[in-house]
């Protein structure tokens, strides 16, 4: 993929800042005429810059609230008809293979604990598959983003960070009395 300019990049974030603006509103916000507005969305389409709508669709609103990252260790000779089995189960919504320990790594949905032992066991139950090791995804710490890389391309100031500690929880390293 061709490098974004600036104005990519700004189009990009004000895209990320709220996805529902139009052409006019973006135009208007980004000091541009319209036509250069979608002229340049239609580049970025051709480029490959936008995801499937379907990545923005929650699991958790399908019925699905609980994730889980499982580490699978396969037989490598048959990694291509694995990842095709993979494919397969509903419940395998993202696939990436690896290097280091494991082979693949898999983000899995299920409705409840006894349901993530099901996808475990087909996950198990698959030719070639070693071995597995799952880890409960206990809650969403920083969110999946893209607009810390478009202001820093294009040359803007990040806004102030906030505190990732809620104000109704102690942070488990602070001590009490601490100041």
């Amino acid at each position: 993929m061709q490098p974004l300019d600036a104005t990519d990049l700004r189009l990009l974030l004000a895209l990320a800042e709220d996805s529902t603006r139009t052409a006019v509103a973006l135009a208007a916000t980004l000091g541009l005429s319209r036509n250069t507005v979608q002229a340049r969305l239609a580049g970025l389409e051709r480029k490959g810059a936008f995801l499937p709508f379907e990545r923005r669709i929650s699991a958790a609103a399908l019925g699905y609230p609980l994730m889980a990252f499982v580490h699978v260790h396969v037989h490598q000779p048959s990694l291509a008809r694995i990842t095709e089995d993979l494919a397969g189960l509903p419940e395998v919504v993202e696939a990436h293979g690896l290097t280091g320990d494991a082979d693949i790594l898999l983000r899995v949905v299920a409705a409840d604990a006894e349901d993530l032992f099901r996808i475990n066991k087909q996950v198990l139950a698959i030719a070639g598959v070693e071995r597995c090791d799952t880890n409960l995804a206990m809650g969403e710490l920083i969110p999946l983003r893209a607009a810390p890389l478009l202001r820093r391309g294009a040359g803007l100031p990040s806004p102030p960070s906030s505190d990732p500690v809620r104000p109704d929880r102690t942070p488990a390293t602070a001590k009490a009395g601490s100041a």
